[in-house]
């Protein structure tokens, strides 16, 4: 396979992948130095994927000269900010098969602990970021702090909930999908981006520099680490698998496309290069970035984070055989419940099965995109549900919630994104029927800027989906969710208005679950 942007043979992008992620030393004959024309560090640095002993360190450099390979970007790990007290330091390979991306595993760190990062680049240093490891498996853990956030439309306004995001204290930010959008504007547009619609593995870099020059995105990366997963917008809207979605023009290779998607991913966000790894076993063929993991919070509990879109099959019954997504009345399509049909596709599937099997004591926070309980739109009498999330497969949520029952998993949280409103309800058993078990708990999370309907139906929504306690269809923001061995504390945070950079924020909703009870309660 070569990608279609430039070239790129899989061998060769596995070995630069694997060298731009080396800690090691390198002889100072064999530096690669520039003269950068800006800040290198323009876009930032982040940290994520921890791990109880590791961490990825992220960097992309800019304002690079024409023509520039190889580069060498030196970076300190330290127990202090002031780096008086140096972890670790070493040196790493900045790419141009590779956007001149960083990516540096950190490992043999401390569980538990906070450290401080940085940089260094042709005579310049990068920001300091700050960064965490999660406890030990078998560690006590009294509390943890995680925000999760979706749906990022720069068209649709300014970042500036990250800068309130940042005086939350939090470990870790969990990013449910739709970091980048691939349209050229939008209807009354709060700003308008530069180029066309994005489909070229240099339109898709070019639109993550876009979004990373948001000052409040940028220092958010920099507080702790992130834990990201994707939708569909970081390829094309409504995408499924191998077969494109319904946006902008269509491509003559869209496996090629979704080749070139997936790398600029891989370049613009902190993830381990195994990812990428298992992901050039041949793109064009459909063969996986791998995205889905399971990582262990001490005995608080686990964090399950899914990828509902790389395998999952196409949407049904789409209104005039379209590619993409619909609502439409269940009854009315022969395929709605075909057992054989997949969210998840079957390895992630049976992954999520012996994952789940293993849960153990404590909270099972499962990450990601979508809402997941049934949400039908029409009131009264027949059916109006969205093909394109978990109600447009049926069965595939079956299965899942099957699992839950099977294992007898305690205390199961979904968290999820993609509909850019805040939904709060209860996971159950059979959707079909409200007297159902209770399974878990939902915190569905609203949009960074990304538009939505309004509230004019909520309440009637709510009615006819009884399992929802509440929702709100207009205000943006993220969520935070603070989990103690007994109780879960979730806190709706929205701004005032996403077209203004300052914009205020306030506290929407609070609600608790405690340990044990799967069931939530207005706090």
């Amino acid at each position: 396979m070569k990608d279609f942007d430039t070239g790129i043979d899989r061998r060769s992008l596995l070995q630069w992948a694997g060298t731009a992620a080396s800690t090691l030393w390198l002889p100072r004959a064999a530096w690669s130095q520039a003269a950068f024309a800006g800040d290198p560090f323009a876009l930032g640095i982040a940290s994520g994927s921890p791990l109880h002993d590791s961490v990825v360190l992220w960097t992309r450099l800019a304002n690079v000269p024409p023509g520039a390979d190889a580069l060498t970007v030196q970076w300190e790990m330290a127990h202090d900010e002031g780096f008086t007290r140096i972890v670790q330091r070493g040196q790493a390979q900045a790419l141009a098969a590779l956007g001149h991306s960083v990516h540096v595993e950190a490992g043999g760190l401390e569980p538990d602990r906070w450290y401080f990062y940085r940089f260094m680049a042709g005579g310049a240093t990068s920001p300091v970021g700050r960064t965490r490891t999660f406890p030990a498996p078998d560690a006590a853990v009294q509390s943890l702090r995680l925000a999760y956030a979706s749906c990022q439309r720069w068209e649709h306004g300014y970042f500036s909930a990250y800068r309130h995001m940042r005086e939350e204290n939090l470990d870790a930010v969990v990013f449910l999908g739709d970091y980048i959008y691939e349209y050229p504007t939008a209807s009354k547009p709060a700003r308008t981006p530069p180029g066309t619609w994005v489909t070229t593995l240099a339109d898709y870099r070019d639109r993550y520099a876009l979004h990373k020059s948001e000052a409040d995105l940028r220092a958010m990366h920099a507080a702790c680490p992130w834990i990201v997963t994707w939708d569909d917008h970081e390829v094309q809207n409504d995408y499924a698998g191998l077969t494109p979605g319904d946006s902008g023009p269509q491509v003559a290779d869209f496996a090629a496309r979704r080749a070139a998607a997936y790398q600029a991913f891989y370049e613009n966000m902190p993830v381990r290069a195994s990812a990428l790894t298992r992901a050039l076993a041949g793109l064009q063929a459909g063969a996986e970035m791998r995205l889905y993991s399971r990582q262990r919070l001490g005995r608080l509990g686990s964090l399950i984070v899914l990828d509902d879109r790389q395998y999952r099959d196409a949407q049904v019954c789409s209104r005039g055989g379209k590619p993409g997504s619909s609502t439409l009345d269940p009854a009315t399509c022969a395929a709605w419940n075909d057992p054989a049909r997949t969210l998840l596709g079957a390895a992630q599937e049976s992954w999520l099965d012996g994952t789940l099997a293993a849960a153990g004591e404590g909270w099972t926070i499962v990450a990601q995109q979508s809402l997941f309980g049934r949400r039908d739109f029409t009131a009264g009498p027949g059916q109006s549900l969205w093909n394109d999330g978990w109600d447009g497969y049926a069965a595939a949520r079956t299965r899942f919630t099957q699992s839950l029952q099977k294992h007898r998993v305690a205390n199961p949280v979904l968290l999820g994104g993609d509909v850019h409103e805040n939904w709060v309800g209860h996971v159950m058993a059979d959707y079909d029927r409200p007297d159902s078990a209770t399974l878990g708990v939902e915190l569905c999370g609203t949009s960074i800027t990304s538009r939505s309907g309004g509230n004019a139906k909520t309440a009637e929504r709510i009615a006819e989906n009884p399992h929802f306690v509440f929702a709100d269809a207009e205000r943006k923001g993220y969520g935070v969710a603070e989990f103690t061995p007994s109780k879960l504390t979730a806190t709706l945070r929205v701004v005032d208005d996403v077209t203004r950079p300052d914009t205020k924020i306030e506290t929407l909703a609070r609600f608790a679950v405690a340990a044990g009870s799967r069931r939530l309660e207005r706090a």
